[in-house]
């Protein structure tokens, strides 16, 4: 297992680096935007998380507090 871990390990390094040093600049701008976009939306869904789950909660609770008034 080390043997092949020491010969497999240099090999995929020695090809990955090359090719994330290729990339182009369009590239690395148009993922940059990309990840603004979806921390975006990100920020926006959190809210809405928050308030369903709150709800499921209160939905959950509420025969609970009915049934032990009645």
């Amino acid at each position: 297992m080390f043997k092949y871990l020491a010969v497999s390990l240099p090999l995929a390094f020695g090809f990955v680096l090359p090719a994330h040093a290729a990339l182009n600049a369009a590239v690395s701008t148009a993922f940059t935007a990309l990840q603004t976009d979806i921390l975006a939306l990100i920020d926006m869904v959190w809210p809405v998380m928050i308030a369903v789950t709150v709800a499921f909660i209160i939905l959950r609770l509420f025969p609970r507090a009915a049934s032990s008034v009645a």
